[in-house]
């Protein structure tokens, strides 16, 4: 599903959740985000994630929006 880590940690293989910001959305529930390792593909299917959001990713899954729309 996700491009292999890169450097010391990616957020896939963390013990963390990571913020990042979805820079585009797939089908089948997932979507680009950016990382500070740069772009990775992440599940959305828990969340109502739109471009341009803030999530919280763990283990190759958005768990939280971070931040209000409004």
């Amino acid at each position: 599903m996700s491009e292999p880590c890169h450097g010391d940690v990616c957020i896939t293989c963390s013990d963390t959740a990571v913020q990042v910001t979805v820079v585009r959305l797939l089908d089948d529930e997932l979507a680009i985000v950016q990382t500070a390792a740069g772009q990775e593909e992440v599940s959305v299917a828990l969340v109502r994630a739109q471009v341009g959001d803030t999530v919280l990713v763990h283990a190759g899954e958005a768990i939280a929006l971070v931040g209000d729309r409004s």
